[in-house]
């Protein structure tokens, strides 16, 4: 047991959440070869086969299931050994894994990345762009330190905080502009575009029409709020956006942009990290460098 490496069960880690030789390597950077042969070798230290080996993937044995999960708490500790390390220090250094929601990353990212490296330069900054189920597993597992998303998150395990709220845009073809801006109740009998399942704005929107969310409707679905705006521009229907993507999704299309009555539809952003990160101290001056930054976007 003596020539078992932290290498190893990282790889071996990966392995277990990709399920693929291929994609694990290429998580872990290294090639696909030496991916097998440390994996190998760790068999042969613990004594016991972890994987079963097909031809197009791989799957855990019962023992590789528990090891997982035991590797996976190893992990976790020596990285918060190392957040502990940082912690001490007065200054942000080393690497900070933040992660992002896709109706956030494009435009409030850029400024936020770009203060981070100026206010802290010895920080080592890893981006992580996915939808918040994701990144909520992610923090709990210990592979991000710390994620903007839209609150609340509701996860007992995270801390939240609130940075600022921002309101939807309506988006219509430009032919519309100056006409009467719908009710919520009369935008839900218009075509109305959405994000696909699985991104926090859709259910927002949804909600704000109150449309539920199970109901089938044959309309379009989309993958980025880019593309929704584009098939407004061509007069395929209507859709929401947050107003932080207003200059940059509306400026090639052919659209005409209202605000909404009041009680105007909006979301609230914030950081989230885990309870017991020993870094809360450092992710609270990360969070002021967000709100700052969404400031700058508003003109504040």
């Amino acid at each position: 047991m003596n020539s078992l490496t932290l290498r190893q069960l990282r790889y071996f880690d990966a392995l277990a959440r990709h399920a693929h030789f291929g994609r694990a390597a290429e998580a872990c950077a290294i090639s696909q070869p030496a991916l097998s042969m440390q994996i190998k070798e760790l068999e042969e230290v613990l004594g016991a086969v972890l994987i079963e080996r097909g031809a197009r993937q791989v799957r855990l044995t019962k023992f590789g299931e528990e090891a997982a999960l035991r590797v996976r708490q190893i992990l976790r500790s020596v990285d918060e050994l190392g957040d502990l390390a940082r912690a001490s220090r007065d200054r942000l250094v080393g690497r900070l894994r933040i992660g992002v929601i896709p109706t956030i990353a494009p435009y409030l990212l850029p400024t936020v990345i770009g203060n981070l490296a100026r206010v802290y330069p010895e920080l080592d900054i890893h981006v992580r762009e996915t939808l918040t189920p994701k990144l909520i597993q992610e923090l709990r597992e210990g592979r991000l330190d710390a994620a903007i998303v839209a609150l609340p998150v509701s996860e007992p395990s995270l801390a939240e905080v609130a940075l600022f709220s921002e309101t939807f845009m309506l988006v219509r073809p430009s032919k519309d502009a100056g006409t009467p801006v719908p009710s919520a109740d009369a935008l839900c009998e218009m075509r109305l575009l959405l994000l696909e399942e699985g991104h926090c704005f859709r259910d927002q929107a949804l909600a704000f029409c109150n449309i539920q969310s199970t109901l089938p409707r044959e309309t379009l679905d989309a993958s980025s709020l880019s593309t929704l705006v584009q098939m407004v521009g061509a007069g395929i229907g209507v859709t929401l956006i947050p107003e932080m993507a207003v200059p940059v999704e509306t400026r090639s299309a052919s659209v005409s942009v209202a605000s909404f009555k009041s009680p105007q539809p909006s979301r609230t952003i914030g950081l989230v990290w885990r309870k017991t990160s020993p870094l809360a101290r450092q992710l609270l001056q990360v969070s002021d460098v967000v709100l700052q930054a969404a400031k700058a976007l508003r003109g504040e």
